[in-house]
């Protein structure tokens, strides 16, 4: 897909940060604070722009964050390959590699969890970039 000239001209965290301001309703302030554990969970993640979707990676991609009509999605690049202990993922299960959270309005987030979600996603880069 071919990015815009505002999208060339804007780093990630700006482009980001237009979207959060964009959906202006709970889907903003929801993938603002998903932005903000998935930072907390990986103080060197890096912001991307892809495919007009937040992304965020360490040594691969961890995760995107899609705003959809009922739904803010995070999608685990290799959620497939993941423990999930407190049972995060609940949409695209059936794939053989990704797996993906739904938050709906009004839910609330397993903070801790979420963010044991992104450390064992990096971990798991990690150990594909080393060998």
């Amino acid at each position: 897909m071919k990015k815009t000239a505002s999208e060339e001209s804007k780093s990630p965290s700006e482009l980001i940060d237009a979207r959060i301001k964009e959906l202006g309703d709970w889907r903003g302030k929801m993938l603002s604070r998903l932005r903000t554990l998935v930072k907390e969970a990986d103080p060197e993640v890096v912001e991307e722009w892809k495919w007009s979707v937040p992304v965020w990676s360490h040594d691969g991609l961890i995760c995107t964050g899609e705003a959809y009509k009922s739904v803010v999605k995070m999608t685990f690049a290799k959620g497939a390959a993941l423990k999930d202990p407190s049972g995060l993922f609940n949409s695209s299960l059936d794939g053989n590699t990704r797996r993906a959270i739904d938050f709906r309005e009004g839910e609330k987030i397993d903070e801790k969890a979420l963010k044991a979600l992104v450390r064992a996603a990096v971990t798991l880069n990690k150990s594909k970039a080393q060998s």
